[in-house]
């Protein structure tokens, strides 16, 4: 008598397709809904469309008879998709909001670089500035640290991150990886996975860029640590050339940026491939508020042999930043341990 078990391999297969096709639909639902052509009518008519055939697909897939010819259907209209998606192409020329409309550049001359378009604007709120840029040598023989810089404004788990490098005079240049967003355009995380935001580096005055944070964010507010890095400062330079070399190739062949995969700190973690041995790669990079911990972890901090509660604590810099404002000396007064802090701080250890 025929067996009328169903086998093993049957189940299987048959939930690693609806999987697969749950995955791929939803994907390519978001896809259409974000990044579709012409208006939003039409970006929604084709995103229904796509899921009622994911749908459909999912459906067909319980049927002995129709399953093959139903997924390889939707196999196919799922190439086109992919056709469709890889020719969107980033650009450098669009109707951008008024802070990343400047693209920064670097001329290099062996040791001596000259940073062009370094944003330096007068703030007096977030919104309402004068713009305002420079440009500055640097020598890399004078570079004498780098800081990390997070700056916190939604739990202990997600912070800003980014870098600023430390030349001889109390010269500092900060460089912060974000999205270029066009005017009327606001950030959204999930957007941020469907080539919505061009990649930026925004290469700043530390007055600028952390007094931003500091004293002008308020909806929600920023709460921002700095801290030393710990390594030789032949790390530093080779990292500082190879930020250069970005900027200048996001110049002349812009780049989308990405959620998870070219972010602020994934950025900074795939440029420091240039100091081998590299990080390991951790999930606390991906949760980028733990990052500062991950790197007191591997001894990539300089501590003066504090634990890290400790060192976060006298990291904090708002109200140093606070008291300091515009002063020309900013960056040494926000790095200033004789300025009291408050001491019921935000914390960022899980």
């Amino acid at each position: 008598m025929r067996s009328t078990r169903t086998p093993v391999t049957y189940i299987v297969s048959w939930i690693l397709l609806g999987l697969l096709t749950i995955a791929t639909g939803s994907w390519g639902v978001l896809a259409l809904a974000f990044s579709g052509p012409y208006s939003d009518m039409v970006r929604s008519i084709l995103a229904v469309a796509f899921g009622i055939t994911s749908l459909s697909t999912l459906i067909a897939l319980s049927f002995r008879h129709w399953r093959w010819q139903a997924f390889a259907s939707y196999c196919a209209l799922f190439l086109i998709l992919l056709i469709w998606w890889s020719s969107i192409s980033p650009s450098n020329e669009r109707n951008w909001q008024t802070d990343v409309a400047v693209l920064p550049y670097a001329t290099i001359g062996g040791n001596l670089i000259t940073v062009h378009n370094i944003r330096n604007f007068n703030y007096r709120s977030e919104t309402e500035y004068t713009p305002g840029y420079y440009d500055k040598r640097f020598d890399l023989n004078k570079l004498e640290a780098v800081d990390i810089v997070a700056s916190y404004w939604m739990g202990p788990a997600i912070a800003h991150i980014f870098l600023s490098f430390a030349f001889a005079g109390e010269n500092y240049l900060a460089i912060s990886i974000e999205t270029r967003k066009e005017k009327n355009e606001d950030y959204s995380s999930i957007k941020g996975f469907f080539r919505q935001y061009e990649l930026i580096y925004v290469v700043a005055d530390e007055r600028d860029i952390i007094r931003l944070r500091t004293n002008y964010r308020e909806n929600p507010p920023e709460n921002t640590y700095i801290y030393r890095v710990n390594g030789p400062i032949e790390n530093g330079r080779r990292l500082f050339l190879e930020y250069m070399r970005r900027i200048n190739e996001l110049k002349t062949k812009p780049e989308f940026y990405n959620t998870l995969t070219t972010n602020c700190t994934t950025s900074i973690w795939l440029n420091n491939r240039v100091n081998p041995p590299q990080l390991p790669f951790n999930w606390k990079i991906l949760a980028s508020g733990y990052l500062p911990q991950l790197l007191y972890e591997h001894g990539k901090l300089k501590t003066d042999g504090l634990a890290f509660p400790e060192l976060q604590q006298r990291s904090y810099i708002n109200a140093r930043a606070q008291a300091g404002d515009d002063a020309v000396d900013f960056s040494r007064l926000i790095r200033a341990k004789d300025i009291n802090i408050p001491t019921n701080l935000p914390t960022t250890t899980p």
